[in-house]
């Protein structure tokens, strides 16, 4: 359940991302109040997938398949040139955060996770 979090929080960052760039420096209210709630789910979305994948892995996982989405959108709508070369190196931050889930002990507990503070 927690990767499954952290995939629709990886999803929310992107629109918060794509929402951000649209605000105009956060001078356009609707495309303000779209980055300010979507940041707030996914950041809670993130806090929570925290809990079991080490804290590490997630916030890579998240950063890493957000940039994938807000780029391709980008390139869906025609904000941004999709190049080969841009599709390679996407590939790549999709196989590295494979690579994380598939390294990561399945109903391990993070270590991050427990309060060092007594």
């Amino acid at each position: 359940m927690a990767w499954t979090i952290l995939l629709v929080s990886a999803v929310l960052e992107a629109v918060w991302a794509t929402a951000l760039g649209a605000s105009d420096g956060l001078s356009r209210p609707v495309p303000t109040v779209v980055f300010v709630v979507f940041s707030v789910l996914s950041l809670v979305g993130l806090g929570q997938a925290m809990r079991t994948i080490p804290t590490g892995t997630a916030y890579a996982v998240w950063t890493g398949l957000g940039a994938v989405l807000t780029v391709a959108w980008a390139a869906v709508t025609g904000a941004e040139p999709l190049t080969p070369l841009k599709v390679l190196f996407l590939v790549g931050i999709v196989g590295c955060a494979a690579g994380l889930k598939l390294t990561t002990p399945a109903g391990a507990e993070a270590a991050e996770a427990v309060d060092p503070v007594p």
